[in-house]
């Protein structure tokens, strides 16, 4: 080997500035542009067609590699990001201004007009227990009251949305009759739910805990085979337990604006699903047995890295009107090589033009997908 081939062969070490932050990147400088935005892709969440790079006042082209580019070892590059064309929840900008959102949300917790914690009395409890609604949103709670064990059998939905909930205990499972649960934007952990007790909810059809700090759900969800709605959206999830199989009841999962890489394959025994909203994550790809969902109606996939789609997609979901693929890398000539896209296609359009005319948009297909 020449020395001039083992010198090209060497990893340089670049920076690149991005939305107020230093990102190092150790990279052969035989690699092209397009080969840096994909390593960039993970790091910042923006998709590769929505990077800009900019090195000395230019812009550098995607098939050009970074030699070409005169980019050598200690350069610093400016990365500019289109709006919109991100996975995930969005561009990862200064772990400051994270910190100052979560400074303001608490403040706001603090707020001296703050509605006082709530005691239940004897009166609220027999109207619990008389209609089987027990409505604690709002109320500032730390905790769900004692009271609300006392309703046992007669409850049938429990609301504590927007409070400060920081424990989910065992004791939730003599609610042994309710029907819906709503746990969201409580701030809750992993730790604050115990499973055990809530899994034991038979009669459980809707179940809702988005806007907490869920990194993950355990095998325990399985047990909860009456679901027919999931909504776990707004959390800190990575990926979906293989139990969820087991949900062959579940028409609605809500489980956008999350951090999930992959999905599981057992998902397409969830053969009831009609709307899956997994947009706003950080997905490369779906499993192919999204194609067993033959009831599938409604697919949201926007702001992911997806480049394909699974191939039986079209040919064999075919209740499937609506698709979003706003801001991912999927493009209309990937699509129309799918077999079945042109029946999709003529569904979909089917669709808006039963809708009101102010909305009907039938010529072309704006799902999101690039037209080349």
């Amino acid at each position: 080997m020449s020395k001039e081939d083992g010198e090209s062969s060497v990893d340089i070490n670049i920076t690149v500035k991005f939305s107020g932050r230093s990102i190092p990147i150790s990279i052969s400088k035989d690699s092209t542009i397009k080969d840096l935005k994909s390593h960039l892709q993970p790091l910042t969440d923006v998709l590769p067609r929505g990077q800009k790079l900019i090195f000395k006042g230019k812009l550098l082209v995607d098939a050009m590699t970074l030699k070409e580019s005169e980019v050598m070892n200690g350069a610093k590059l400016m990365l500019m990001a289109s709006k919109g064309l991100h996975q995930g929840g969005g561009p990862i900008l200064k772990e400051a201004q994270a910190k100052l959102i979560s400074r303001t949300k608490e403040a706001e917790y603090k707020r001296s007009d703050a509605r006082p914690e709530i005691i239940v009395d004897k009166s609220r409890l027999e109207r619990w227990k008389a209609t089987g609604v027990i409505a604690l949103a709002d109320c500032n709670l730390k905790a769900i009251p004692d009271e609300v064990w006392n309703c046992g059998s007669s409850a049938r939905v429990l609301d504590v949305n927007n409070n400060s909930i920081q424990n989910v205990p065992n004791k939730i499972s003599c609610l042994n009759s309710i029907q819906k649960l709503f746990l969201n934007a409580n701030g809750i952990s992993d730790e604050a739910i115990q499973w055990e007790g809530l899994a034991s909810l038979k009669y459980l059809t809707v179940l809702s805990i988005t806007q907490n700090q869920l990194t993950t759900l355990p095998p325990a969800l399985g047990s909860l085979t009456s679901l027919r709605q999931l909504h776990v959206s707004n959390n800190k999830l990575t990926t979906l337990p293989n139990e969820i199989g087991l949900l062959t009841e579940l028409e609605v999962l809500k489980a956008n604006n999350n951090r999930m890489t992959t999905i599981p394959a057992c998902i397409g025994e969830c053969g009831s699903l009609v709307e899956v909203d997994l947009s706003a994550n950080l997905l490369p790809e779906l499993p192919d047995t999204f194609g067993n969902l033959h009831n599938l109606k409604a697919l949201h996939l926007s702001n992911n890295g997806l480049k394909s789609l699974p191939c039986t997609l079209f040919k064999h979901c075919l209740q499937l009107v609506t698709l979003d693929l706003h801001n991912t890398e999927i493009t209309m000539d990937v699509l129309r090589q799918f077999e079945g896209w042109e029946d999709f296609d003529e569904r979909r359009r089917s669709k808006h033009q039963k809708q009101l005319d102010f909305r009907v948009n039938s010529a072309a297909f704006d799902e999101g997908a690039d037209k080349n």
